[in-house]
């Protein structure tokens, strides 16, 4: 039997609209570092989904290809055990979002809380692209042409897992086969990490977010900008938790749990000031992101390399998809030539 069988397939894949942040790396990149040598783990460079919502400025995508696999290897994801990918190089993966679209009715898509919530973010209304509203089937595309049944996500994208397990039982039932695989939604530990600013999740479009890429004075002015108790007034005074980014990070981040839960009792009775809890902070980040930092450098001085990266990788996805989408083809008596 080949190991394929006895081991997970994973999914993973980011759009690729700007270099990858701290989100990123606690809501998926520290999982699939994890998860890469015990599965067969497929990470999809999302071009073509950053095009959805930028398809007037397709350079907002573009430019950032090399950024993107330098921000994956750096972070120690290892092309040995993860295949990289690129979603605009695999055609397979077009056609089945056509023809998952036939059995997928306007008003599911229109109820997907994730999409509703990012039209009304991105001002949409009437103006919102019709490859925007439907990006839920083509992210169910991707998950089933590789036939994943694990995909690591934040909790916003568990109504996406929802939806593509939907797709795969209206596909086994037409065609009366089990040609697709279900999947579940792995979910890390810190779900949504906020913005600096303390306005919802992290996220490029925003600008409150803290690039892998950072220079160590960047990250110093970010961690000393961030949102904490605005009543905490003073060293003295009693500080709230809740909705403190700077403790939301030192959760996130910091591999002392003790000093962190020792901290905040300080903290909620007074006696802890925001300055040294965001020294703190600032220290356990540096430490983090030095080496990533360095490696990306380097990385980034090769382009010729994480080229040879994604070309390789898309080259073996190619074979995948192509042959998921011929078994689909073929369950609904469509010819294959």
């Amino acid at each position: 039997m080949s190991v394929h069988h006895t081991q997970s397939v994973i999914l993973t894949g980011d759009r690729i609209t700007g270099p990858l942040h701290l989100g990123h790396y606690t809501g998926s990149l520290q999982q699939r570092v994890r998860l890469q040598h015990s599965a067969v783990q497929y990470i999809l460079m999302a071009d073509m989904q950053g095009l959805t919502d930028n398809g007037a400025q397709p350079e907002k995508v573009n430019r950032y290809f090399y950024d993107v696999a330098a921000d994956y290897l750096a972070a120690g994801i290892d092309p040995a055990h993860s295949v990289i990918c690129l979603q605009s190089a695999l055609p397979a993966l077009a056609e089945l979002t056509l023809l998952y679209l036939n059995l997928v009715t306007v008003s599911r898509l229109e109820r997907n809380p994730t999409v509703k919530q990012e039209i009304i973010q991105k001002q949409f209304s009437r103006t919102l692209p019709a490859g925007f509203l439907i990006y839920p089937v083509s992210q169910a595309a991707d998950i089933t042409a590789f036939k994943a049944d694990l995909v690591p996500v934040g909790e916003d994208q568990l109504p996406m897992i929802e939806q593509t397990n939907e797709i795969v039982s209206k596909i086994n039932h037409v065609t009366g086969q089990e040609l697709l695989v279900h999947c579940r939604a792995e979910v890390g530990k810190t779900g949504r990490l906020p913005g600096i600013d303390g306005n919802g999740k992290m996220s490029k479009s925003l600008g409150n977010a803290i690039n892998l890429s950072v220079s160590a004075d960047d990250l110093t002015r970010a961690v000393n900008a961030m949102f904490t108790d605005p009543q905490h007034l003073r060293v003295s005074d009693p500080g709230r938790i809740e909705g403190n980014v700077v403790f939301a990070y030192l959760d996130a981040f910091h591999p002392d749990t003790a000093l962190v839960a020792e901290m905040k009792a300080r903290y909620q009775a007074g006696g802890l000031g925001d300055r040294e809890c965001k020294s703190v902070l600032n220290e356990c980040l540096q430490a983090l992101l030095a080496p990533i930092r360095e490696e990306r450098a380097r990385l980034m001085a090769d382009k010729s390399y994480l080229l040879s990266v994604i070309r390789r990788g898309t080259e073996k996805a190619r074979e995948v998809t192509q042959q998921t989408l011929d078994q689909v083809k073929r369950g609904m008596g469509l010819l294959i030539f």
